[in-house]
């Protein structure tokens, strides 16, 4: 009796984690659920703090000014541009003199000055991913080791897409890409900072943004930029979901993988798929010069490294008019074992074009950002291998 009683039971529970989850994939195929579930641009931890004070995240007095970015549809970004320490360190006494410097009159600031009027000056535009704002969690760290390399140079411009943080608007894939180029646009006009001293970085979400955005510049103008840094990307957003799983815990459709059929069902309902593979392989392919890099953890548990994989090979298969089968890549690509430092590949087309992609052993899905393999690999952008010099 006890154990038809359990039986029972037990019958009951998993019918209703079965409705449970039924109801909520049925709800997660409605434009506003998706809309907030794969951006979650509400959620932030920033309640008792403000983004237009950053000395509140660590930062010294002016070493981070906020500015504001108008969009070509009348969307205004709220934005950061970080000042690198050794350049701060030179500016010093003039940044601590200036006074409540607003985001709309940051162009009239010593930091700007610092960025615009100085030849040397290279530009980290940082695409961060889903969630928070441009302060959240591993964020701020993040910036301040982008810089580590060359903190005389290397300025780190990091926006909140429409809806998110201060930012005015609803996200969209669309619009998020107009966010990019924008701030791209931005950084090109106003600051005068040309395309070969300016690396987009992204990471999560952000990986597909700076693709998005690179492949825009080069397919419309030509624009090619010093480097593009994809730190846990994915190969597109229907092919994430079959395996996603949110902070690595709640699935998305990966419980229906018994079930292709239903998987498709359900993906064909996704109305922003952000397909990144199709469009590193277009960037690659119109490209003269690229300088793609892919970064990814072995420890990370929401994406997972297989999809540096698929774009690494989408990308190195780009640079073949014949196209390439995996065994002739593997034949042809450079690796080399770091050991517990993870591998790092390169794949090199004409001498003009470069494709690496770094899997490092552990980092996770966000602490990765503050990694030296990201600062290393943002320094070398901006520092070609032949003009590095050898000490000791």
């Amino acid at each position: 009796m006890t154990r038809g009683i359990s039986l029972k039971q037990a019958y009951w529970f998993l019918a209703a984690c079965g409705a449970l989850y039924v109801a909520f994939i049925s709800v997660l195929c409605t434009s506003w659920a998706q809309k907030h579930a794969l951006y979650v641009h509400k959620f932030h931890t920033m309640w008792w703090q403000d983004l237009a004070k950053p000395e509140q995240f660590g930062f010294l007095k002016n070493q981070v000014q906020p500015l504001h970015i108008t969009t070509p549809d009348g969307e205004v970004l709220f934005a950061w541009h970080v000042v690198p320490i050794a350049k701060y360190i030179a500016n010093e006494e003039y940044l601590i003199r200036e006074q409540n410097i607003s985001a709309t009159q940051f162009t009239e600031s010593r930091g700007f000055d610092s960025l615009s009027k100085d030849p040397k000056s290279c530009l980290v535009i940082n695409f961060h991913g889903n969630a928070g704002t441009v302060a959240q969690g591993w964020r701020t760290d993040a910036y301040r080791s982008l810089s580590s390399g060359a903190s005389d140079k290397i300025h780190v411009l990091a926006i909140d897409y429409r809806g998110f943080g201060l930012s005015t608007g609803t996200p969209s894939e669309q619009g998020l890409i107009t966010d990019g180029i924008a701030a791209v646009q931005w950084a090109m006009d106003v600051a005068k900072i040309p395309p070969e001293r300016i690396a987009l970085v992204g990471q999560s979400l952000g990986t597909a943004v700076a693709a998005a955005v690179a492949e825009h510049f080069v397919r419309v103008s030509k624009v090619e930029f010093a480097g593009v840094v994809l730190v846990a990307p994915f190969s597109d957003m229907p092919t994430l979901l079959l395996t996603y799983a949110i902070k690595g815990l709640i699935p998305i459709l990966s419980p229906l993988r018994p079930y292709p059929r239903l998987q498709r069902f359900f993906s064909g309902f996704l109305r922003d798929t952000w397909d990144t593979s199709s469009r590193i392989a277009s960037l690659v392919r119109r490209s003269q010069k690229v300088n793609l890099h892919l970064i990814h953890s072995k420890d990370d548990f929401e994406i997972s490294w297989k999809h540096s994989e698929a774009l690494f090979y989408a990308a190195a298969n780009a640079t073949s008019t014949l196209g390439l089968t995996i065994k002739q890549m593997e034949a042809v690509k450079l690796r080399q074992d770091l050991h517990q430092g993870g591998s790092f590949e390169t794949w090199n087309s004409d001498g003009m074009k470069r494709i690496t992609k770094q899997i490092v052993r552990y980092g996770g899905h966000n602490r990765i950002t503050t990694y030296p393999c990201i600062a290393r690999t943002v320094q070398h952008i901006f520092e070609p291998l032949g003009s590095r010099q050898v000490i000791g």
